[in-house]
């Protein structure tokens, strides 16, 4: 099964469980999902744009994924039913709150990857953290017990 398909996120949104080997299959999903629509936020996707999508999922889940990963997750038409925020909303209570920061931390950088974070950019990052419920502390990498 290739991870293109997001079967672990559209089984979670269907309400199925997932257990905990799930788990790490529904985060690297929900990264990419993510990852792929914010290259997208501004309705063109850019090479450039796919590259960087594909470094940040290396760096965050040591995985390689495909132009083609990329490309599908960032259609449109996968969303058709329901938007990446009721998506989000519908995983979040799936995924660590560790996890759920790191999703928000990555988009992060794929918004700095340029000099210019559109407004656009700015909804869409506030949207992903409300659904997430990641709170500002969270963003910023402050955990009770971290010194």
């Amino acid at each position: 099964m290739a991870i293109s398909d997001l079967a672990n996120v559209l089984n979670v949104f269907g309400g199925s469980e997932v257990s905990a080997e799930k788990q790490q299959q529904l985060f690297e999903e929900t990264l990419l999902m993510t990852l792929a629509r914010a290259a997208n936020a501004d309705v063109s996707i850019q090479r450039v744009e796919v590259e960087r999508v594909q470094a940040i999922l290396k760096k965050h889940t040591g995985k390689d994924f495909s132009v083609a990963d990329v490309r599908v997750a960032a259609r449109e038409e996968l969303y058709a039913e329901a938007t990446l925020v009721r998506y989000l909303r519908g995983v979040e209570k799936k995924l660590s709150q560790t996890q759920c920061s790191e999703i928000v931390v990555a988009l992060t950088e794929v918004f700095r990857s340029d000099d210019n974070v559109s407004a656009l950019e700015v909804d869409f990052f506030n949207n992903v953290v409300n659904a997430l419920n990641v709170t500002p502390a969270q963003i910023a990498g402050l955990t009770a017990g971290d010194v």
